[in-house]
């Protein structure tokens, strides 16, 4: 099945498009502006988007997943991507200033405590904010669960993934001298940040090629040339983010601050297939999470957009609104 048919089948089961009733550019300090939008219903329960990357950036589509007559849906795009400025900056740009960012908004919404919904590098970060303010989080969706791990770097970087598709690993990294291909993400890097724009641009397309072709498991080879504006963000932040591990404290540390978390109800939505994220730390963050329910969907991969993940997304989100007066929402 090609690609968009797999997106029509995904859209099946989504709400119908809607439009921002609030949208705001929200300075965050170290010269960052970031962009919010709210959708759906503006006294409806709060819900945060967090998208993947890092350095993706929002869709219309993720608006598409809640009920908009029962959930104000907020989505932002991070530090550096999509409508965010300054473009492609890593400047001040780590996952703390990202935190800090989501407290921020929440503040400004006057919202209390909300539900978190993030995949990949959002299901990171939501891990990360909600260790940080378990306070502000009732609930939290995660999808492709990617725990920043060195083991989940080796896999996708390190030539793990490269075993499956080695045509498209040959791609990434054929730009590459044989003599640094022991460390794709450093080697990416001198290149990503060499002040070439030209070289910058080039590798950012190979960088963002390589994820994009193994994101869903109903096509194959190649999704298509990146513009070059996303694939620059997208490689140089993603680049930034990995090549310091996150920024966090120590490999394994969303894993081992599970108990911070322990009280907070969630489900995981993993696809089978997934060769971005392999199943393996979603299952290990489910055993850790006793009040965390592991969703593996049959005969799925990575993207958002499978129509078997999207499908057990949104019955997730139908399942919090018929809980939310016990979550206090």
């Amino acid at each position: 099945m090609d690609k968009s048919a797999g997106q029509k089948r995904a859209s099946q089961h989504l709400f119908p498009p809607i439009d921002p009733f609030d949208q705001r550019m929200l300075e965050v300090g170290d010269g960052h502006r970031i962009y919010v939008e709210q959708c759906g219903h503006p006294k409806g329960i709060p819900v945060i988007v967090l998208h993947g990357g890092p350095g993706g950036g929002c869709s219309p589509a993720m608006r598409r997943y809640f009920d908009p007559a029962e959930f104000r849906i907020v989505l932002f795009d991070q530090r550096g991507c999509g409508r965010s400025r300054p473009h492609a900056s890593v400047t001040s740009n780590t996952t703390w200033h990202l935190i800090a960012d989501i407290e921020k908004i929440r503040a400004e919404l006057g919202i209390e405590r909300w539900v978190l919904f993030g995949g990949s590098w959002g299901a990171t970060l939501a891990l990360a904010y909600a260790q940080t303010h378990p306070e502000r989080v009732a609930y939290m969706a995660l999808r492709g669960v990617f725990l920043m791990t060195q083991a989940e770097l080796d896999w996708f970087y390190g030539g793990g993934a490269g075993q499956f598709w080695p045509d498209l690993w040959a791609r990434f990294s054929d730009p590459i001298p044989a003599d640094e291909r022991s460390d794709m993400i450093a080697a990416y890097h001198r290149r990503l940040f060499s002040g070439d724009m030209m070289m910058e641009t080039r590798h950012s397309r190979a960088w963002a090629a390589w994820e994009n072709a193994l994101a869903s498991i109903e096509h194959e080879g190649p999704a298509g040339e990146a513009p070059a504006d996303y694939a620059r963000a997208f490689a140089r932040l993603e680049n930034h983010y990995f090549s310091n591990r996150g920024f966090l404290d120590r490999d394994g540390q969303l894993l081992d601050d599970v108990p911070l978390i322990s009280h907070i109800p969630a489900t995981i939505v993993q696809g089978r297939y997934d060769m971005v994220c392999p199943p393996a730390s979603a299952f290990r963050l489910a055993e850790r999470w006793s009040r965390a329910d592991l969703k593996m969907v049959p005969m799925a991969g990575h993207a958002l957009s499978e129509p078997g993940i999207s499908a057990e997304l949104v019955r997730t989100m139908r399942n919090v609104q018929r809980q939310a007066g016990l979550l206090g929402l």
